[in-house]
């Protein structure tokens, strides 16, 4: 080794950190919010202040002074272990749009306008594009439902989460005047129930989805002929949004609808009792549709006859609306031109109700009661063509 190599001074080593040296990596953590960045501001319109990165999200509150008692709506949810196939097949852009899905949608259901939203993702490790590619799915939802999305936080957890593990979750808040407030008083005998299609298993029932699959010995990159994708493509299609849709309908036809239900967990029957008033019922006839066949395929391939998966999986209905008799032809031809098909599936009755077993009190809520009736159409066509 030459003189002057040798007796040149050494380099400082460079400090080690040790929150990285932990295993939590700040560095990825900018990085992902510089990806997302872009995206999350096409949220954003004039009543947002303040950018990305900021300790709290502004919203500008002035368009209240148009409400004559302006209530809050507000809405927590995640999104469930469907995370888990989108980890089996590193495909992560759609979790965002089930995550406003069933976040958003909620708010929707008492007749609110949302008006911004925030996320917040827990992982083991930090992927700056994984975490964007999560980010701007929730931010296309957003911008689908016109809900503003100001801010959220992505928090590394080494040594709790596995370095590919993550879950997602949000709250969001909306706006709605007292007096339009929709639910279960608002609900008379004779009103009619229309069922709005699901694009498929949207984000409930996945732990029954996933132990079917691994009971079969399938794994998430095989080829499905039945579904025309892999298994984790058909099973991450992304939650149907249903919010602007259904603003339009109650701006459309005011007090005419008087309740909406989303169906997640628990299912149809349950999630419909919950915005019946006591002493009321409905039952609903299964033969007016067909469940979409990504349910027919998990229901065959778990040896379970479909009316056993009823309190789990959609089947087919994303969403009911409870509107009066004289409007709802018209409601259901309006929700069908937005692109969701839509058709008479009961109708709400009080009185004297016909014995046998109903879901009633579901999420503790007192309300009517519900149950599901005759069998399902036969053909095997999706819920987006149901059969009347």
């Amino acid at each position: 080794m030459a003189s002057s190599e040798r007796d040149a001074p050494s380099r400082p080593a460079q400090p080690v950190n040790p929150y990285t040296a932990a295993g939590v990596d700040t560095a990825a953590g900018d990085l992902a919010v510089e990806l997302m960045k872009s995206a999350v501001r096409r949220t954003q319109g004039p009543e947002v202040l303040g950018g990305v990165g900021g300790f709290a999200g502004l919203f500008d509150a002035s368009a209240f002074k148009a409400y004559d008692k302006p209530l809050l709506a507000t809405s927590t949810d995640g999104v469930g272990t469907k995370v888990a196939i989108a980890q089996a097949i590193d495909k992560h852009d759609t979790i965002g749009q089930d995550l406003v899905g069933m976040v958003v949608d909620d708010i929707v259901v008492v007749g609110a306008k949302p008006l911004f939203m925030t996320d917040y993702i827990a992982c083991g490790k930090v992927f700056p594009e994984r975490i964007a590619d999560i980010v701007r799915g929730i931010a296309a939802g957003c911008a689908e439902t016109g809900t503003a999305l100001v801010g959220g936080e992505t928090a590394e957890h080494p040594g709790l989460l596995g370095i590919n593990d993550y879950d997602v979750a949000g709250a969001a808040t909306g706006v709605v005047e007292a007096d339009r407030v929709l639910g279960p008083d608002r609900v008379r005998s004779g009103d009619v129930v229309l069922a709005l299609a699901s694009s498929g298993l949207h984000s409930n029932g996945y732990s029954l989805v996933r132990h079917i699959v691994a009971g079969a010995g399938i794994q998430y990159g095989d080829k499905s002929a039945d579904l025309g994708a892999t298994w984790g493509e058909a099973l991450l299609e992304p939650t149907r949004l249903y919010t602007r849709p259904l603003l339009r309908l109650i701006a459309d036809h005011g007090d005419r609808v008087h309740a909406l239900s989303h169906v997640t967990g628990g299912g149809i029957a349950a999630n419909l009792a919950r915005v019946l008033p006591q002493g009321t019922w409905a039952e609903l006839d299964r033969s007016t549709w067909s469940p979409s066949p990504v349910f027919r395929v998990l229901a065959d391939l778990g040896d379970l006859d479909l009316t056993s998966t009823e309190g789990t999986w959609n089947l087919g209905i994303g969403f009911l609306a409870v509107v009066a008799a004289d409007k709802a032809e018209a409601a259901a031809s309006a929700l069908s031109q937005e692109g969701i098909a839509t058709w008479q599936v009961g109708v709400v009755r009080d009185g004297e109700r016909p014995e046998g077993h109903w879901e009633q009190g579901a999420k503790g809520v007192d309300g009517g009661a519900v149950r599901l009736v005759g069998s399902y159409a036969d053909d095997a066509a999706p819920a987006d063509h149901p059969a009347h």
